[in-house]
């Protein structure tokens, strides 16, 4: 089963995933895709809020958020799924993504906490959909001193296109066993 999407006026074929016997997503993978990564993020560039730096959690956001920040001259770090050698003073928030079977932890560096103090920053995904992920990542903001500016993501999955606080391209249905959008 497949579900096609036209997102930043480019046409992909997503594959249908099971989640549980009642539920499919649609998996929108960008890794890869660099023309579709340079147009999601030039789109979410123009309705971006005022900011002074990007965050994403590994992975899947980071060729996004890597991209926005070359075309907006902004900087931008990512949130870790483990602590690594080289990181000081880290703290971690925990998540639990629909697309995870478990909870996963993210850390920050504390010298990228010192980079986020006092600054304004937009957190950027790939897919919004419970909104776990973007929690995290506002926790992680906040408790290294940093003002959250804006939620942004290429795709609002399931009921997160309802949400007044996140910006987002494409609205993204989630889908029952037989393939068709609940």
């Amino acid at each position: 089963m497949r579900y096609e999407l036209t997102v930043a006026g480019l046409k992909r074929t997503l594959p249908l995933c099971k989640v549980r016997d009642d539920l499919y997503i649609a998996a929108f993978v960008i890794f890869g895709d660099v023309q579709l990564t340079c147009a999601c993020a030039a789109r979410l560039l123009d309705i971006a809020p005022e900011a002074d730096l990007l965050i994403t959690a590994e992975a899947k956001g980071i060729p996004l958020v890597h991209e926005m920040a070359r075309q907006g001259e902004k900087p931008y770090l990512v949130a870790r799924k483990a602590a690594k050698l080289y990181m000081r003073d880290i703290f971690s928030v925990e998540v639990r993504s629909i697309t995870t079977a478990a909870r996963q932890t993210l850390y920050m560096d504390g010298g990228d906490a010192q980079a986020i103090r006092g600054k304004r920053v937009v957190l950027v995904d790939d897919v919004i959909s419970t909104g776990e992920s973007l929690r995290a990542l506002e926790k992680l903001v906040i408790t290294a001193g940093g003002e959250v500016a804006g939620r942004m993501a290429v795709l609002a999955e399931g009921d997160a296109y309802l949400r007044e606080d996140i910006r987002y391209l494409e609205r993204l249905p989630l889908f029952g066993p037989d393939g068709a959008p609940l």
